[in-house]
């Protein structure tokens, strides 16, 4: 299964509906692009639409935001996949709602399928004047 949605950000709903019709109540969901590619930008419009009031920014110093009720946002990039697992945010995945990974690496990854859990793939790329979207499970 893969889908790619090509989207200004004014169009940006059609990748959330997409997103909103294709996965399940719980799943992780891996945003992958080069820095500023739209990965935090995507997740403030999947924000928005489960109803999150609160602004929305990339959890870089944190690892992780919690919004609403069933909606996470992680970001790894500066933490290897050795200490994601030694602060227990692992565990976290097996909290119901849609998890959302920036910056998660092949191998963890692999862990995580390896484990059972249903993940996803949102690739964003840069498109004449837009961003391409392509969207598969893994």
């Amino acid at each position: 299964m893969r889908r790619e949605i090509i989207a200004s950000l004014d169009e940006l709903g059609s990748v959330v509906d997409y997103l909103d019709e294709l996965l399940p109540k719980s799943a992780i969901v891996f945003l992958t692009g080069d820095l500023a590619s739209g990965k935090t930008t995507l997740m403030q419009h999947i924000a928005k639409v489960k109803g999150v009031e609160s602004e929305v920014t990339s959890p870089t110093f944190s690892l992780q935001q919690c919004y609403a009720e069933n909606l996470y946002h992680y970001d790894l990039y500066r933490i290897e996949n050795e200490e994601f697992m030694e602060l227990g945010l692992f565990e976290e995945f097996d909290k119901e709602g849609w998890h959302m990974v920036e910056w998660g690496d092949d191998s963890l990854k692999a862990f995580l399928i390896g484990a059972g859990y249903e993940l996803f793939t949102v690739s964003i790329t840069p498109f004449e004047e837009k961003r391409k979207y392509t969207i598969e499970k893994s």
